[in-house]
C-alpha cells in the first residue's frame, strides 16, 4: 500500500446530522470496516441492518449521565492519537485498539439557540462536548486518522476506500484543517451566544466578543487597485438574495471593485416593488428608475447619467429578458449584471460579449424582516452596529405648502434612493427616476450643485422634481441651491438647529418639505 495511504480496519461514528450516514456506514461494511458508534447514530444503524458495535464495548464502559459521558476515555482516545510507528507498544499494553476514521458532527448549537423559546439551560446541553475532543485529537493525528464533519466528503472517502483501500495524506490533511475549522466555528458560536447574555438568561444587544467565520470562495485578481492582495470570503450561510449567495451564469472572474458595487446595486433595487433598475458606478447609484417593465426601467435609469452608466453595474428587481439585453449591450459597456432570473432569450444575448459577468440572485425579497449586523474594520479594531434597515419614522408635513400624493411618491422613491448614496447625499427625482444625484461631498450645498450639474449635463428637467437629503440641512443655502434648479419638494430627516430657518427659506419659494426623523448617513 502506498505509504502516503491509511489503511482503514475501524471507524467511530458519532454524529447529530444524520444526513446520508446509513448510506455511508452501509459502504464502510461492504469494505470489511469495523463500525464502532453511540447513542442514537448506533441505534439507527442497526434499524438499519448496518453492523455497528457500541463504544462501551470498546471501553468496558457505559454511557452515563444522560449520554453527556461516552466517548471521554483513554481507549478512545489513545486510538485516535496514537501515532503508528511510535506507539503501538503503550496501545498494546492497555490494550487500545487503533482508530483509523472518525466521523462526528457537533450538537446543533446555533439551530436551537437561534428559536425563539430557547433558554440558557437549554443552550448549555447542546454544548457538545465529546465531540469536539473527538475531531480535534483525529485532525491533529491526521498522519494517522482521517476525519469527516462534513457529510459532502462521504462519497468521495468512500471512493478512495473502494479503490485503494484507505485515504490518501492529502485528502486526510485537508479533511483535518475542515475538521479545525468546523470547531472553531462551533466555538465562537458558542461564545457569541454566551457572551451576550447574563447568567439569568437576559439577553444584550452586543456580546463580550465578537467571534467570526467566513470560507474563501475565490481568490481574486488583486483588491481595490492592483497593488492590493484579495480573496472573497461568505458567511456559511449567506442569506437568500445576497451577492454572497448569487450564481454566475457568464463572464470573467468577478474582480473586488466588482463585488463591491454589485453589491449596492442589489441592495439599492431590493427596495423597490415594481419593475426597477438600479446603475451603480464606483458604489454610489448613478441612475435609478421603476416602470412597468425591466426594460423601460432600465432605459429611464440610464437616461439619468449615461456618462458615468459607462462601465457600470446594473441591477434589476424582476427577470431579464433577451429584449432588455439587447438593449444594455447596444447602449453602454458594462461590467456586470444582475437579476433574480436570467431568461434563456437572455443567455443567449448576452452570449455574444462572453465577458460581460452575468449574475442570477435567486431570490431578493425585501430586508425588512431581516436583522442583522454591519461591520466596519478600523485600524486594530472593529466597528459594529445594527445594519440601516429601516427607512423613516413618522412622516411629518412643515411647510405652508403641502406635498402632493405624486409629490410625496416621487420623495419616497428619492428617499430610498439617498438611503444608498455615499454621504452626503442629495438625490432629485422625478416621476420615478432620478434626474440628478449628488453623492460624497464634505459640504451638503455642493452635493446638491452637483446633482444640478449631474442633471443639466445629462439634458433632464429638473423643474417640479423633488429632492431628498440623507441628513438634516445646516444652512438654507441648499434649499436656496434647490430652489434655483426648480426643486418644488424636499424630504429630509430634520433635527438641526436651524430646522426653522430651513422651514422659513421654503416657504420663501414655495417648496414643500417633510421630515422623516430618520437620518441614512452612508460612509
Amino acid at each position: 500500500m502506498n505509504p502516503d495511504r491509511v489503511k482503514i480496519n475501524r471507524a467511530l461514528i458519532s454524529v447529530s446530522d444524520k444526513t446520508s450516514i446509513v448510506e455511508f456506514a452501509t459502504g464502510l461494511n461492504e469494505a470489511g470496516i469495523k463500525i464502532f458508534s453511540t447513542g442514537g447514530t448506533a441505534q439507527l444503524l442497526r434499524d438499519e441492518c448496518v453492523s455497528v458495535k457500541d463504544v462501551s464495548e470498546l471501553t468496558g464502559f457505559p454511557e452515563i449521565m444522560d449520554g453527556r459521558v461516552k466517548t471521554l476515555h483513554p481507549v478512545i482516545h489513545g486510538g485516535i492519537l496514537g501515532r503508528r510507528g511510535q506507539d503501538e507498544s503503550v496501545m498494546a499494553a492497555q490494550g487500545i485498539l487503533p482508530i483509523d476514521l472518525v466521523v462526528v458532527n457537533l450538537y446543533p448549537f446555533e439551530q436551537v439557540t437561534s428559536r425563539a423559546s430557547c433558554d440558557l439551560p437549554t443552550a448549555i446541553e447542546n454544548i457538545d462536548i465529546g465531540g469536539p475532543t473527538m475531531l480535534r485529537a483525529a485532525a491533529k493525528n491526521y498522519r494517522d486518522v482521517g476525519i469527516i464533519v462534513d457529510n459532502a466528503e462521504y462519497e468521495h472517502v468512500l471512493a478512495q476506500i473502494r479503490e485503494f483501500d484507505g485515504i490518501d495524506l492529502a485528502t486526510r490533511y485537508r479533511l483535518a484543517v475542515k475538521a479545525f475549522e468546523h470547531s472553531a466555528g462551533y466555538d465562537a458560536a458558542i461564545a457569541n451566544y454566551l457572551g451576550a447574555i447574563d447568567s439569568a438568561g437576559e439577553k444584550h444587544e452586543f456580546g463580550s466578543t465578537v467571534n467570526m467565520q467566513f470560507r474563501k470562495v475565490q481568490t481574486l485578481r488583486y483588491g481595490e487597485n492592483p497593488h492590493q492582495r484579495a480573496a472573497f470570503y461568505i458567511e456559511h450561510r449567506p442569506e437568500p438574495g445576497s451577492i454572497a449567495s448569487a450564481t454566475q451564469v457568464q463572464g470573467k472572474e468577478l474582480s473586488y471593485n466588482n463585488i463591491a458595487d454589485t453589491d449596492a446595486a442589489l441592495e439599492c433595487v431590493k427596495q423597490f416593488e415594481q419593475p426597477s433598475c438600479v446603475i451603480v458606478k464606483h458604489a454610489n447609484p448613478c441612475g435609478v428608475a421603476t416602470s412597468t417593465t425591466a426594460l423601460d426601467a432600465y432605459r429611464r435609469a440610464f437616461t439619468t447619467d449615461p456618462e458615468s452608466a459607462f462601465g457600470g453595474i446594473i441591477a434589476f428587481n424582476s427577470s431579464l429578458s433577451a429584449e432588455t439585453v439587447v438593449e444594455v449591450l447596444h447602449r453602454q459597456f458594462v461590467e456586470v449584471i444582475v437579476a433574480p432570473v436570467i431568461e434563456p432569450g437572455a443567455v443567449e444575448a448576452l452570449s455574444l460579449k462572453k465577458n460581460v459577468r452575468v449574475l442570477e440572485c435567486a431570490s431578493q425579497q425585501s430586508t425588512a424582516d431581516l436583522k442583522y449586523m454591519d461591520f466596519k474594520r478600523v485600524r486594530g479594531g472593529l466597528l459594529l452596529q445594527d445594519a440601516d434597515l429601516a427607512l423613516h419614522g413618522e412622516i411629518v408635513h412643515v411647510t405652508e405648502r403641502r406635498a402632493s400624493k405624486e409629490q410625496m411618491e416621487d420623495m419616497l422613491f428619492a428617499w430610498r434612493v439617498a438611503k444608498f448614496v455615499k454621504s452626503n447625499a442629495i438625490v432629485y427625482v422625478k416621476d420615478q427616476m432620478t434626474i440628478g444625484v449628488g453623492a460624497g461631498q464634505m459640504s451638503r450645498v455642493n452635493s446638491a450643485r452637483i446633482a444640478a450639474i449631474k442633471a443639466e449635463q445629462a439634458g433632464m428637467k429638473v423643474s417640479g422634481s423633488v429632492m431628498a437629503s440623507d441628513a438634516f440641512f445646516p444652512f438654507r443655502d441648499a434649499i436656496d441651491t434647490a430652489a434655483e434648479a426648480g426643486i418644488s419638494a424636499i424630504i429630509q430627516p430634520g433635527g438641526s438647529m436651524r430646522d426653522e430657518e430651513v422651514i422659513a427659506a421654503c416657504d420663501e419659494h414655495g417648496i414643500a418639505m417633510v421630515l422623516t426623523g430618520m437620518r441614512h448617513f452612508r460612509h
